[in-house]
C-alpha cells in the first residue's frame, strides 16, 4: 500500500493522524532508537525526517535508525534538494505556495524530480503554506517566504484551493518550527471547509489540548516536533495520539 493510501487509511480509521518531526540537527543519535521505539508503542502513526536547515545531522543514517526501531512509515520533510535520499518510504514533494518565490514553487523541484524516480521514493505533492507565527521563523527565513497573516484565513483558503487544484493531494499548514503560536483554528477551519484534501497543521502545538483543537477545526493529520527533543516531554507522547485520534476517543 502506498504511504499515501496508509495515512488515508489511518484518518478514516482515527479522525486524524498523527506524525513526529525528526530534525537530524536536533536529534541525539544514542537516544533516537528508544524515542521511535516509544512513539510506536504510544500512538505515533507515522515520522517526517528533516529540517529547513541541515549542518550537522545525518539524514540517511537518522532514516536508518527510525527503520531499524520502528515499523511506522518513515517521510522526508525536504528543506533542500541534497535532502532526496533513497531509503525512506515517501518524501513530501512540497511547493511553498504561499510565497512567491519560483525556486521554491517549482525551481528546486525540477532538480528532485529525476532523483526520487531514480530511488523510487513515493512523492506526494503537498502545498506548503507558511502562517505568521508571532516570531521569525527558519522556514520562513531560508525560503524569503512572508508568512499569510493569521488574521487572514481566507488568503490561506484561496491559496490552498488553487492547490487542490493544480493537483496537489495535501495541504500543510505550518507556523514553523518552535513557533511562539500555532495556526489558528479559524484559519483551519476554513481551509478544510474549502478544500476537500487532507490538511495538515505542524508548528507550535504544544500540549494535547491544543493539538485536540486543531483536529476539531479540521486538520487530518498533526505534526509536532520541537516539543518532544526534549526527554522529559516523552511520556506526553500517548496524551498526544490520544488527543489526535478523535474517533478513538468517542469511541471510550
Amino acid at each position: 500500500m502506498k504511504i499515501y493510501d496508509s495515512l488515508q487509511q489511518v484518518i478514516n480509521l482515527k479522525g486524524a493522524a498523527y506524525l513526529v518531526l525528526i530534525d537530524p540537527d536536533k536529534t541525539e543519535e544514542i537516544k533516537l532508537g528508544k524515542f521511535v521505539s516509544f512513539c510506536e508503542k504510544n500512538g505515533v502513526d507515522g515520522f517526517l525526517i528533516g529540517g529547513s536547515l541541515l549542518t550537522n545531522g545525518d539524514l540517511s543514517g537518522t532514516i536508518n535508525i527510525v527503520k531499524k526501531n520502528s515499523s511506522l512509515p518513515v517521510i522526508i520533510f525536504p528543506g533542500a534538494v541534497n535532502q532526496v535520499v533513497p531509503n525512506a518510504d515517501a518524501i513530501l514533494f512540497i511547493s511553498l505556495i504561499s510565497g512567491r518565490n519560483a525556486e521554491q514553487l517549482i525551481g528546486k523541484h525540477v532538480f528532485a524530480a529525476p532523483i526520487i524516480k531514480k530511488y523510487n521514493i513515493e512523492p506526494i505533492s503537498t502545498g506548503y503554506i507558511l502562517v505568521e507565527s508571532g516570531n521569525v521563523t527558519t522556514a520562513g527565513y531560508m525560503s524569503g517566504s512572508i508568512p499569510v497573516p493569521r488574521n487572514k484565513p481566507e488568503i490561506a483558503a484561496s491559496t490552498a484551493l488553487a492547490a487542490e487544484y493544480l493537483g496537489m493531494k495535501l495541504i500543510y499548514l505550518e507556523a514553523g518550527s518552535g513557533a511562539d503560536i500555532s495556526v489558528p483554528e479559524e484559519m483551519i477551519k476554513l481551509v478544510t471547509e474549502t478544500c476537500s484534501v487532507p490538511v495538515i497543521v505542524g508548528g507550535g502545538i504544544k500540549d494535547a489540548d491544543t493539538a485536540r483543537s486543531k483536529v476539531k477545526a479540521g486538520a487530518k493529520i498533526i505534526v509536532t516536533g520541537n516539543y518532544f527533543e526534549n526527554q522529559n516531554n516523552w511520556e506526553k507522547i500517548k496524551e498526544f495520539a490520544q488527543a489526535v485520534h478523535i474517533k478513538e476517543s468517542i469511541k471510550v
